[in-house]
This record gives C-alpha cells, structure tokens and sequence, in this order.
C-alpha cells in the first residue's frame, strides 16, 4: 500500500495549499513504513500553524480536536485515526531541565530538533510535491545501514534532552540496529546526564527494551555505556567473575540475559520477563565460598523475593499484582529445578502447585528457561525431568484438585465446633490438615478433613460445645489467587 495513500492527508495537504502553509508528515510514520513496521503514531509538522489546520480539519471531518496550546500542538481524531499537529519549531535547553525554549521555524530547524535521523525523515503533503522525501540528515541511509545516528552534534543532543540516550539504546534494541560510534561515545560522556531524567521516563523507555526481541542486546548497550549502573544497579552489580583456586562462578549478569532471551523466545508477556530479569538479583548478596564445593548463593531466592518491592518502588514499577507475581516467581524459581535433580514426590508436586497456583505454567517457563548450561547432555537430561513434573502435575491436579485450593476447614468452622475464640491452637490445627492434604495422607474432601480436625482437637483438650449445630460443609467457591509462601510485603509508553 502507498504509504500516504489515506484519503486524510490529501485533506491535510489541500487545507495546508489553501492557507499558504507548508505541511509534512514526520518521524515514526515516515520510518516504519520504510521498516515494513505497522504504525498508528501520524505526527504531522507545519511550517506556521499546526493548530490553524488541525481546527479546518476537524471541522471538515465533523471530528474531535484537542488543542494544546501551551504546546503549540492540536490532536484530532476521526474514525480510528489520531493525527498530532505542531508547528514547525527549533528549541534550544538550559543545563539543568529537559523542558527546551520553543520559537518558530523551518521544517529543517524541526528536523534538526530531533533524536535520531531515521526520526527525522519527512513527506510533503502540499500538492506541488505530494509524497516526496525530505531527508537532510541521510536518515535514508542510515535506515538501510541498520545505524542510530544523531542529526547534529550528539553531545548537544544528549547534552540537552538525555532522555535520548535511553532512546537510542531502546531503538538500537527494538530494530537490532547498531549504534554509530561517535553517538555511542557521545553517550559515554554524556551518561551522567541521565540523573535529571524522571523516572517514570526512564522506565518507558526501559519497559520497551525489555520487550525486545532480543532484550539482552539492550541491556548490553546500557552496560557498555555506562548508564545501566547509574539507572539499575542491583542489576550491574550481578556482573564479574570471581575465582579461588579451581573454583569460579559463572557471571550472573550474562547467565541473566540469556534467562531474558530464553524467556523472550517463549513469551511476550512484560512482567514474565521481568521475572527472569530479576531471579538471581540477590546472588551478589548471598555469594560465599565453601572450599568444599566452591562458590554458593543460599537464600538468593528468598532474598530476590524480598528485593523485588523496593526495586520496583525505586524504578516507579506498580507496586500491584505484577510486582507480586514478579515476586513469587523470584521466591519459587529454584523449585522445579530441585524437583527436577530429585525423586519427583506426589507430596512435593502437590506443594509447588498450592504455592504457585495459577502463576505454575509461567513458573515453568521460566525454570525451563533458567537451564543454560552449555552441556547439552545436562540441559536434555533437565527438560526431560522438567516434562516428568509437568505431567504428575498435570495428574495430581485432575485428581486433587490443589491448584490455589483452600483447606475444607476453616477457622470459623473449628470455632463455631468447639466454642472458642481467635487464638494459636486454630492456626495450628488448620496447618495440619493442610499439610495432611498436601502430603497426601487425606483426601482434599470435608469429611476426610472434619475427622481430622476432630482428632486433633481431642488431643489438644478441646470438646465440642453442647448441641453444637453441626458446621455444614462449605460450597465450593471460586479459588482465590495464592501468594508466595513466606514472601515479604507484599503487567507503561507516550514516545514512539
């Protein structure tokens, strides 16, 4: 299809022509046609006006206009189809904001503004030269050589909105482009700038490297360019080897990228990958030497679990439901492999999947993704395990009903039975019969749990109180969402 093929932007173009105004579809639009990319961001530039002909168009399409005019940019949508207009501009910054002082100007100097040449790329809509490319800054070029290349000066460019350097990395990662090695060192120099960014922009632009195809590549960027300490370094602090004697542990900052692409090639889901970038995130912490066995990192998982609150507080993640199954899969992720090394139990299959309730396939997948050792006996002999836990699961789930399952004994039950209020021996008899049913010693069913429960109390010196109304068995209900066992505390995007 023509890329401006829209009856819209000849409406654009003839109501530009009828006001004497030059207008230009810029940026995005304008580069992901040529990437054979789907794009629905259609940000237009006009030298004068952008306000002026965004108004006639609305009004000729009988549409909606949002005017902004502290921006000097009005949007107009009409039957699916967002078009933002602006009036040409150049900016100029001061050292300490990303906020730029704005006055007119030439299509070029609104070229010129721009992050990155294969943004700056334009068609005009006027009617003497509809369709033609206006590319000062070989943007063409630089699209066909896979470059992110800055239009001017890159010091200037980061220098003023260091927000970009985020950009070219996200840029480099999405398209798998490499980064021209002046706009790379001009990051380098400039990397300490990223510190009056918000981090709520930061994020944006992290969020999308994470849903790369191949997100290690950006995370690799970040690091060689000095800005993944500065904006994450729980993660940096995952890098290096150390060695004693014959003993050395792998790098976890790599073994972690390769957990992010394994996970990457399986799903597209953000907080998933989140998971996998954070699993190991406490191995630095828990890292000792046994001269026995070599390097260990005990507890990481359970340490992980409880990091995963603050760093999500401090990159301005949602501290909500993703933050906590971000979290259960950070406390959970060492279970399936130990399962997997291990005589496969009825009982432990049943633990992993009351712990993991709904969230077990994205436990699974990540697991599985965790195995990259380069033995390839050892990685087979793992999947292969991994497939044997995935089917006495599969069994003891269509047998006892464990996924997210709630013991048939409440507490309300045994007070009601025996006459007593709130108190320890309750929370007692309730674990025992969840880790009766758990372990498989009674079916998950009331009855098999009522006589239980009255066992227990009997020799705890509880006698049910005089004519007691017998507690009905509870109705099933909807199962409620499990949390991690023992967890502490408790799936973003505006630029193109």
């Amino acid at each position: 299809m023509e890329p401006l093929s829209q009856p819209i932007f000849h409406r654009i173009g003839r109501i530009a022509d009828e006001r004497g105004l030059r207008a230009f579809v810029v940026g995005g639009y304008v580069r992901d046609y040529y990437l054979r990319r789907p794009s629905t961001d259609i940000d237009v530039v006009v030298v004068g006006s952008g306000i002026e002909v965004a108004e006639a168009l609305a009004a000729e399409l009988h549409a909606r206009v949002s005017v902004f005019k502290t921006f000097g940019t009005a949007m107009v949508r009409s039957r699916g189809v967002e078009v933002e207009f602006v009036g040409a501009r150049k900016e100029s910054y001061s050292h300490d904001s990303r906020k730029p002082q704005v006055e007119p100007g030439t299509l070029e100097d609104d070229q010129r503004r721009r992050d990155f040449t294969i943004n700056a790329m334009a068609w005009s809509l006027n009617g003497d030269s509809f369709g033609e490319l206006v590319d000062p800054f070989g943007g063409m070029e630089d699209l066909e050589a896979c470059i992110i290349r800055t239009p001017c000066d890159p010091d200037v460019t980061f220098s003023d909105d260091p927000l970009r350097m985020m950009r070219a990395v996200r840029f480099a990662s999405q398209l798998g482009f490499s980064i021209e090695e002046e706009t790379f060192e001009a990051i380098r120099r400039n990397r300490e700038r990223i510190r009056i960014v918000s981090r709520e922009r930061i994020i944006t632009e992290l969020n999308k490297i994470v849903l790369s195809p191949v997100p290690s590549m950006g995370f690799e960027l970040l690091d060689l360019t000095g800005l993944l300490e500065l904006i994450f370094p729980e993660l940096h602090r995952l890098k290096g080897v150390e060695r004693r004697g014959q003993h050395a542990h792998k790098d976890n900052f790599a073994h972690t990228l390769k957990v992010l692409d394994n996970v990457a090639r399986r799903s597209d889901d953000l907080w998933l990958r989140w998971a996998a970038l954070l699993h190991d995130i406490a191995k630095p912490l828990t890292k000792a030497y046994d001269p026995r066995v070599g390097w260990t990192f005990h507890g990481h998982e359970v340490l992980g679990s409880k990091m995963v609150p603050a760093i999500f507080r401090q990159l301005k993640l949602p501290l909500n439901e993703h933050m906590k199954f971000v979290q259960k899969l950070v406390f959970l992720h060492l279970r399936p492999i130990i399962l997997s090394e291990e005589l496969v139990t009825d009982s432990a299959v049943r633990r992993l999947l009351f712990e993991a309730g709904d969230d077990v396939e994205a436990l699974m997948t990540l697991c599985e993704a965790d195995i990259t050792s380069g033995n390839d006996a050892k990685v087979r002999r793992f999947l292969a395990n991994f497939e044997l836990v995935r089917r006495k699961m599969k069994d003891l789930e269509e047998r006892d009903r464990i996924r997210n399952f709630q013991p048939p004994i409440t507490g309300e039950i045994i007070m009601e039975t025996y006459g007593i209020g709130p108190c320890r021996v309750i929370g007692d008899i309730k674990e025992v019969i969840k880790n009766a049913i758990l372990d498989g010693e009674i079916p998950n069913e009331y009855e098999a749990a009522r006589a239980l429960m009255e066992r227990l109390a009997a020799e705890r010196g509880l006698t049910p109180v005089a004519r007691a109304t017998e507690a009905a068995a509870p109705e099933a209900s909807a199962p409620e969402k499990a949390s991690a066992p023992e967890a502490p505390e408790s799936k973003a995007a505006p630029e193109s």
